[in-house]
């Protein structure tokens, strides 16, 4: 008789968390935006995004807005304005969500990320 191998499936916390990063990133437009601050490597105002991408002022707010929902954009008050800058930490912990959810074994960090 063959036992069948036991599945173990992420917990519904850490599914939510990841099925939340991949709607987050679910528009080609904040993925795109989350290249831009990734590659700037500096904070930047929505003035500076908005030249750089070419999107209204009202489409960039928007879609920062999504994204520091889930922590893959931060936000640094600068006087009466806001910068915003990518979140290392949380980006460096999509590729493994995406390999664990994917069937990939887990990196043994990626619960001390996420």
């Amino acid at each position: 008789m063959m036992l069948e191998p036991v599945v173990v499936l992420l917990d519904r916390a850490t599914a939510q968390e990841y099925a939340s990063w991949f709607k987050a990133l679910a528009d080609p437009t904040r993925v795109q935006l989350v290249e831009l601050l990734a590659r700037t490597r500096s904070p930047m105002s929505v003035g500076e995004i908005v030249s750089a991408m070419g999107l209204a002022q009202s489409t960039v707010s928007q879609h920062l807005k999504i994204l520091a929902e889930v922590r893959f954009v931060l936000v640094e008050p600068d006087g009466n304005a806001r910068r915003y800058r990518i979140n290392d930490n949380c980006v460096a912990c999509f590729p493994s969500a995406a390999d664990v959810v994917m069937g990939r074994p887990a990196p043994s960090s990626i619960s001390e990320r996420s």
